[in-house]
């Protein structure tokens, strides 16, 4: 059984190669994608999958882990990602808070600081 720490993991690595099918395992399938505190983004895989797709096609995307850890079901990252937004390259700095049950994320938010561009 993977610890919620190694779901995470699991899919960050699977979002740095740009795996969706991969990316896809650690969701489950009612799973909520919020920006912090309470915007939903996506609710499922269908919608989550729809919004990774197209952000799997920037070239430059990576996520950079500073920091992680884990609190019971809670799993939270610090991390600076790479973008290849509308206006150019850049990065973000990037707090992601995931609610891990039964190997799924079943909830996460997104806290976003300012864009830096190169």
């Amino acid at each position: 059984m993977r610890l919620p720490i190694e779901v995470v993991e699991h899919q960050l690595n699977a979002y740095n190669l740009k795996n969706i099918e991969t990316f896809m395992e650690s969701w489950h399938s009612e799973a909520e994608y919020y920006s912090h505190p309470n915007t939903l983004l996506a609710r499922g895989l269908k919608e989550i999958r729809e919004r990774h797709v197209e952000r799997f096609r920037e070239p430059d995307l990576f996520g950079k882990l500073v920091s992680r850890i884990q609190i019971d079901a809670l799993v939270i990252d610090h991390e600076i990602v790479t973008r290849n937004f509308p206006e150019g390259k850049g990065k973000v700095e990037v707090v992601c808070i995931y609610e891990v049950q039964k190997e799924k994320i079943t909830k996460a938010w997104f806290i976003l600081g300012n864009r830096e561009m190169e």
